[in-house]
């Protein structure tokens, strides 16, 4: 069960899930959904003749330091959200099963650690964005989010990645990486490490605002692409936030700008072919109203100042940290060929340049919505 690149047979599912005491009987269990980093399985239960689907995931403990404490914050925050659900759709949290002895998890006596979900029936994500109209569902879904996080009790989340949006540290990792070079690939990016250390100036912008007191912490997903969206399969309404692992304080601005770097990408994230990368202006647009539209009014004026700004940055942040794994040997996200997070690398940074060259449109887009505020 150690090695993550093999799908467990169905008698390890029936030794993982036993402790959760699900009713029914398993009937299968396959590898479902396309991320990065936890191995997530869908089970189907025949529950005395209905068909019961269950989400199974073994999470990345190598990248998730403390899991019970990860677990802790996702029990805060579902728990929150279904408390905030005045509508008679179950599906607007996510809904965990607990084992016997009340845990969110269950570790395996190899170490491994698994926990259960209900599947969200109904709903689907998607890996790209087909039109605006979905762009605007997750931005609306994740300004929900955060705004019905805004009055969470119980204190600060646990940082289940500290410094997961520390641009500057991520700097300082790249710089490292490349004086290192464990991997002996400096010769192939010295274009990018160029092109990354001549922004150096601006990657603390942010946090140099918080530590003035002008930008204030709130709790955020800090994960926000479109696939962390369920959208309801009949409407499209975006329903359902999902990947809460990163969960944790944050800046609104960080959700917002890998909204931003995820969604307006007119091409794949590991594109190859920089002629087709560029921003999409309608899917900006999509984003800033969708956004607003969830987050109501709790953005500052220093917030919306920097909207245009935190999608560059995150875009630039992701970029380096493909760059930075690159360098150090692929370490940490998974890859399907050799020289891929090069290649995510070098999409991100060129998404970053048309980013900069977009600026006066971006920024008029904004203007727009925060003028009808």
């Amino acid at each position: 069960m150690a090695n993550r690149s093999v799908t467990p047979s169905l008698e390890d599912f029936r030794k993982v899930v036993a402790p959760f005491s699900l009713p029914g009987i398993l009937l299968d269990a396959e590898r479902y959904g396309s991320g990065h980093i936890n191995d997530t399985f869908v089970a189907n239960y025949d529950q005395a003749g209905t068909r019961v689907r269950y989400i199974l995931q073994r999470v990345n403990h190598h990248i998730f330091k403390n899991v019970p404490e990860l677990m802790e914050n996702i029990i805060r925050v579902t728990s929150h959200v279904e408390s905030k659900n005045t509508s008679n759709d179950s599906r607007r949290a996510l809904a965990l099963r607990k084992t016997a002895d009340g845990l969110s998890y269950h570790q395996t006596p190899e170490g491994d650690f698994w926990r259960v979900y209900l599947f969200v029936e109904g709903a689907r994500t998607y890996d790209a964005v087909e039109h605006p109209r979905q762009a605007y569902e997750a931005a609306r879904a994740f300004g929900l989010f955060q705004q019905a996080l805004a009055d969470l009790p119980g204190g600060r989340l646990h940082e289940t990645i500290p410094h997961f949006h520390d641009t500057p540290k991520r700097f300082e990792n790249l710089r490292k990486a490349a004086e290192e070079d464990v991997a002996g690939r400096k010769h192939e990016v010295l274009a990018e490490l160029e092109f990354a250390f001549k922004r150096e100036p601006e990657v603390s912008r942010l946090l140099d605002l918080v530590a003035k007191g002008e930008i204030p912490e709130r709790v955020t997903h800090n994960d926000t692409k479109l696939n962390n969206v369920m959208l309801d399969d009949k409407t499209g309404e975006g329903i359902c936030v999902i990947d809460l692992d990163t969960v944790m304080p944050g800046l609104s601005l960080y959700d917002f700008g890998d909204l931003v770097r995820f969604g307006t990408n007119t091409a794949a994230e590991d594109e190859t072919d920089p002629a087709k990368i560029d921003v999409s202006l309608p899917v900006f647009e999509a984003i800033v109203e969708g956004y607003v539209a969830g987050a109501g009014n709790i953005l500052t004026d220093a917030e919306w100042d920097n909207l245009v700004f935190a999608g560059k940055l995150m875009t630039y942040e992701v970029g380096i940290r493909f760059l930075t794994d690159h360098l150090q040997g692929d370490i940490y996200f998974k890859i399907k060929h050799p020289g891929h997070n090069l290649e995510r690398a070098r999409n991100q940074l060129r998404l970053v340049d048309r980013i900069e060259a977009a600026d006066e449109a971006l920024q008029a887009i904004v203007r727009k919505y925060r003028a009808a505020r």
